[in-house]
């Protein structure tokens, strides 16, 4: 690290900052030496892919699954370059899945930043991802042939997730567990994954890699459930993020499919609630109408309620793993997924 970076810190708003100070040592130089592959990973001699591809590189995040890999790996071993390697592929993952999404989405900012289909055009966003994804091949090559085979079976689910959304459910579906269904392909598989590496390449134990797979599975799953609640619940000025964006964008969350069936709520939604859930909403005025009844909707509750039983199922499953900073971490994470939420 050069003399005039920052110390090692973790990614603010995720819950750790009681987590051990080694752990935080360990587990934010490991970050540190994360961001500087990616950036080495996806730099090209071309400029204008260079530009494109460190577009979002650049706009920072959150980081959650690189900073899952390396916890993970802290629970039974030590973060290794091969766990630095391994951290930084599933981000690439990521970010080439957000160029995609981006153009599905008719998506015009990313992270406070323009998003490349605005600023370029879909072809260029589309391509972007694709040439993340060559790159995140690239470096899980390096780790081995299980190694590629795992990240081939989650891109696997990340494609079927995004196909089964995109579709929606068939008419014998039930909606709820469509959802559920999806966004554990979506979202859960590639944190699942994360965990999974994290423990393999610090040398884990087999039960303490798959416990890690499984924990990553379900808290990547309370996360998006999380977001869902907080677009509906959370005022801007509390959350930082515009509520209502799912509204707008026509998105049915879970929420909302909840509020829309009596199985769940125990009643009938009201007609004006189940007219605007028909089609995106996009007057301001509609979107505030709309939030209000979601807000009393018992199916905001039974959105809490689940959220609370998928975390609490991740902590389970943290029962499994040897008591050490790097697992007391992991115990923050999964309360933060729920408390952020209130």
């Amino acid at each position: 690290m050069t003399a005039d970076r920052a110390a090692p810190r973790l990614p603010a708003s995720l819950g750790l900052d009681r987590a051990d100070p080694a752990l935080v040592e360990s587990v934010g130089g490991g970050l540190v030496k994360v961001e500087d592959l990616l950036r080495t990973t996806v730099r090209s001699d071309i400029d204008f892919v260079d530009e494109a591809a460190t577009h979002l590189v650049r706009a920072g995040g959150k980081r959650f699954r690189p900073l899952f890999t390396l916890l993970s790996a802290a629970v039974s071993g030590e973060i290794t370059d091969d766990v630095v390697t391994a951290a930084a592929a599933v981000e690439l993952v990521h970010l080439a899945t957000l160029y995609h999404d981006d153009v599905m989405d008719e998506a015009t900012m990313r992270r406070g930043e323009e998003s490349v289909n605005a600023r370029w055009d879909n072809t260029i966003a589309i391509l972007t991802g694709d040439f993340l994804f060559a790159h995140a091949s690239g470096l899980v090559a390096d780790l081995g042939t299980q190694a590629a085979r795992i990240i081939a079976e989650t891109m696997r689910e990340l494609v079927t997730g995004q196909m089964r959304e995109t579709v929606g459910p068939l008419p014998a579906d039930d909606p709820v567990v469509h959802y559920l269904a999806v966004i554990a392909q979506k979202t859960g598989s590639l944190i699942a994954t994360a965990g999974r590496y994290g423990g393999m390449f610090s040398g884990a134990p087999a039960a303490h890699v798959e416990a890690l797979h499984r924990f990553g599975d379900l808290i990547g799953t309370a996360f998006q459930i999380s977001d869902d609640i907080i677009d509906i619940a959370s005022p801007a000025d509390e959350s930082g993020k515009t509520p209502g964006t799912d509204l707008r964008e026509g998105v049915l969350t879970l929420p909302m499919l909840y509020a829309l069936s009596p199985e769940y709520t125990g009643g009938e939604p009201g007609p004006r609630l189940r007219e605007l859930l028909a089609a995106p909403v996009t007057d301001d005025d509609l979107v505030d109408e709309a939030l209000t009844l979601l807000r009393k909707s018992p199916g905001l509750e039974q959105a809490v309620r689940t959220l609370s039983e998928y975390a609490d199922r991740a902590r389970a499953e943290l029962a499994d793993l040897p008591e050490c900073p790097a697992r007391e971490a992991l115990d923050m994470l999964a309360h933060y997924v729920v408390a952020r939420t209130r």
